[in-house]
């Protein structure tokens, strides 16, 4: 059956490689793609290092407290980070490059193009994350004698059978891995189901609980807020990670409320920062003012499009109220804990499939669901309404993530085990 998969792999990527090369997610570092790292990295002494890999720019966030006490606790390693997207590798050159050997592109899950790029990095563990179950990588690191981690795991009920499937076609199993941290039972379960030993399945938790307020001076948040150019007097709402069809529902939600809160102003962040003239084109059709973060102009404006990179933490300590997007459209949610532990209240939209254990973690705690644009209205005049009670709910968002933090130290706890029991 593996014969199979590695022949299908083959022929999946050369229908697959236009696509690639034209998509805004991946059509950059090919060359690392394909498992051709630079001379530079070659020359390193990278034996028995630790490879920590995540898909996106979310997923790295999540590792980086995992990164920083790996560093901490195991100087003599050397860690290698990889992700699959270019926000992914340019985020992680922002946040994590100090913690860490090495930043690349992770390789194709092609069979030449993963042996490749193992005997580059040649990883003493290699550290999954999430539901990044890539078969040739597994297949090559283990050949390899790497040890095998999966951190934040997540099998969700839906795709049990899919898994199924992928483990049997492509000739891998869970039993290889030598610690499977999930983040909840019923994933634990799940994990043991698709044949995971019980002995290394264990529930930890989720580690972006850990990805707490970045400790910005208040000098940096002034030079925000100036860029911003609103007035003094301005009470700022921050929509963050928007998406295509939540912006113009937000500016309608927000024109609204400039009626009775007149010094009321709204900062929209897009997911994607290629949407930037797309956004600001809206914010025009609602005849609102606006202006990229970027610009530099005298005249104030109502709408403010964040058009850079890492600077939304700082939206966030400099906003009342939070929206995050992704949860309008069948997106599945974004990130709700970064504001929550910014101590700002939290609303998001009902889609929320892919979060749905920050839901469990704010909702009732300084986190509000809303199912449709009257009822964000609705719940935003009255909160604007009421300051004390939108102070008191970023308090209580706060707290609720503060008291779910701790699975990095386990996982990390863990993973050094790892590497000391089997002698890594």
């Amino acid at each position: 059956m593996r014969a199979l998969y590695v022949l299908l792999s083959y022929v999946a990527f050369l229908f697959a490689a236009p696509l690639l090369l034209l998509s805004r997610k991946t059509r950059m570092g090919w060359k690392e793609r394909l498992g051709f790292y630079s001379k530079e990295l070659l020359l390193e002494n990278l034996n028995g290092c630790i490879w920590f890999h995540g898909a996106s720019a979310g997923d790295l966030l999540s590792l980086l407290p995992m990164v920083k006490l790996m560093r901490q606790q195991c100087p003599e390693r050397k860690i290698v980070l990889s992700t699959i997207t270019n926000s992914g590798w340019l985020m992680a050159h922002r946040r994590l490059e100090e913690h860490v050997d090495a930043i690349v592109f992770a390789p194709w899950d092609i069979e030449c193009v993963a042996r490749r790029a193992v005997r580059c990095i040649s990883p003493g563990l290699l550290v999954l994350e999430y539901t990044e179950m890539w078969p040739n990588l597994i297949w090559e690191a283990k050949a390899h004698g790497a040890k095998l981690a999966l951190t934040n795991g997540r099998f969700s009920e839906e795709h049990v059978s899919a898994y199924q499937l992928l483990l049997a076609l492509s000739g891998i199993s869970l039993s290889t891995f030598d610690a499977l941290m999930m983040r909840e039972e019923e994933g634990m379960k799940r994990a043991r189901l698709l044949g995971a030993r019980s002995e290394n399945t264990v529930v930890t938790g989720s580690t972006k609980f850990d990805v707490l307020a970045e400790n910005n001076s208040i000098g940096e948040l002034d030079e925000l807020r100036c860029a911003f150019g609103f007035p003094a007097d301005a009470r700022i709402w921050v929509a963050g990670s928007t998406h295509e069809g939540e912006e113009e529902l937000l500016l309608d939600v927000f024109q609204r409320l400039r009626l009775r809160f007149q010094t009321l102003r709204l900062v929209l962040a897009p997911r994607y920062i290629d949407r930037v003239d797309r956004v600001c084109d809206l914010a025009n059709q609602h005849k609102l003012k606006v202006k990229r973060r970027s610009q530099v102009v005298s005249e104030e404006a109502d709408v403010v499009v964040l058009d850079t990179m890492g600077e939304l933490s700082k939206a966030y300590q400099l906003s009342e109220v939070v929206f995050v997007g992704g949860s309008f459209v069948p997106r599945g949610g974004q990130n709700i804990l970064e504001p929550a532990a910014q101590g700002r209240a939290v609303l998001f939209g009902p889609n929320m499939k892919n979060f749905e254990d920050c839901v469990a973690v704010l909702v009732g705690r300084g986190g509000v669901q809303v199912n449709s644009k009257e009822n964000l209205e609705k719940v935003l005049c009255k909160l604007l309404a009421q300051t004390n009670e939108l102070r008191q709910l970023g308090k209580m968002a706060q707290a609720a993530v503060e008291q779910v933090s701790g699975a990095s130290e386990r996982n990390v706890r863990l993973l050094r085990e790892c590497l000391e029991t089997h002698g890594g």
